[in-house]
């Protein structure tokens, strides 16, 4: 029985060796600094302190943390390749996602969090704090309260996209050297939703860039502003 019990302690004490799931994300993403890298490695131990207090990530998910969210995060980078000092606005970004992610993987561009819960933002904070991280912020705030221009805007799984759009769509830059607008990543059947959305968008499969079975039927959506 003494055995036992031990042995429940250990498996519920035990924790993935954040720097071998990391190599999940250096399978796509190789060319990531030591300093990149370490940053992914220290999320699963931010998180999972954090979660403790604040649920930011759901119990199924906290231990899938790589694939189902910072990977998933990262098909924005897949996707889109920012420009140095592009402005990004990840509204609605829960526990830091997609924005942690990208601000890791793309330095120098800024980046800007927000969130209308308090308490979800505290989590993301502390985890910009933790792998100090100086091209990205975190504040409270409803998206048609923020101020500023973007080049774009991000979203994951965050309310309708026409919704989205007309709240937000006053932040967008005008300035047209480059194309600009707004990337969400969806899951489901989307058809509904970009019929009501009404603008040309451009919609892309995930697994075309991953191929673990998770990202089947998720997309990104991409809206031209």
């Amino acid at each position: 029985m003494i055995f036992l019990f031990c042995l429940t302690l250990a498996f519920l004490s035990y924790e993935p060796d954040s720097h071998f799931l990391v190599k999940l994300i250096l399978k796509y993403f190789p060319g990531l600094s030591t300093t990149q890298q370490n940053q992914l490695a220290m999320l699963q131990q931010v998180y999972n302190e954090w979660n403790n207090h604040i649920n930011v990530i759901s119990r199924k998910d906290i231990g899938h943390l790589y694939e189902r969210h910072v990977l998933h995060s990262l098909a924005i980078s897949k996707f889109k390749e920012f420009e140095p000092e592009n402005n990004i606005l990840d509204s609605g970004t829960g526990g830091g996602f997609p924005g942690i992610p990208l601000a890791i993987v793309s330095p120098a561009v800024r980046f800007q969090l927000v969130d209308s819960i308090g308490k979800k933002i505290r989590v993301v904070k502390a985890v910009i704090d933790a792998l100090q991280l100086k091209n990205c912020i975190a504040y409270k705030a409803r998206a048609e309260e923020v101020q500023g221009k973007f080049d774009f805007i991000v979203s994951r799984a965050v309310g309708p996209m026409r919704a989205m759009c007309d709240w937000t769509g006053h932040l967008i830059t005008q300035e047209k050297k480059a194309q600009k607008g707004w990337i969400f990543l969806k899951g489901g059947d989307l058809r509904e939703e970009i019929a009501i959305l009404n603008r040309d968008v451009k919609v892309i499969s995930i697994s075309d860039f991953f191929e673990e079975e998770f990202f089947l039927g998720k997309h990104i959506i991409f809206v031209p502003a």
